[in-house]
């Protein structure tokens, strides 16, 4: 007798993207933590994290806004996460 498939409901969905949602963030920060490794402590150029980062978010919002499920408040809240990082980056290109 063959198995019985496994249903996917709901709750399975809601898992499985709270699941992919937390790896984006361990990957994304990840990366970061290495870049700034490289950074600071090698004293190596590290654009190439640095561009899989910003290219991974640009497609999840690529992707959100084809299937238009971005709300003005997820863009104005990217817009001013942006803002914060480039404040943040000249205050350190700055400094040091």
């Amino acid at each position: 007798m063959p198995p019985t498939p496994t249903a996917r409901d709901e709750r399975t969905v809601a898992v499985e993207n709270a699941s992919y949602r937390l790896a984006y963030q361990v990957l994304t920060f990840g990366t970061l933590f290495a870049v700034a490794v490289r950074a600071y402590a090698w004293n190596q150029a590290s654009w190439d994290l640095l561009a899989l980062v910003i290219v991974a978010g640009a497609v999840t919002v690529g992707y959100q806004a084809v299937h238009r499920v971005l709300t003005p408040q997820a863009l104005r809240l990217g817009a001013a996460a942006a803002v914060a990082a480039a404040a943040v980056a000249l205050a350190v290109g700055l400094l040091r």
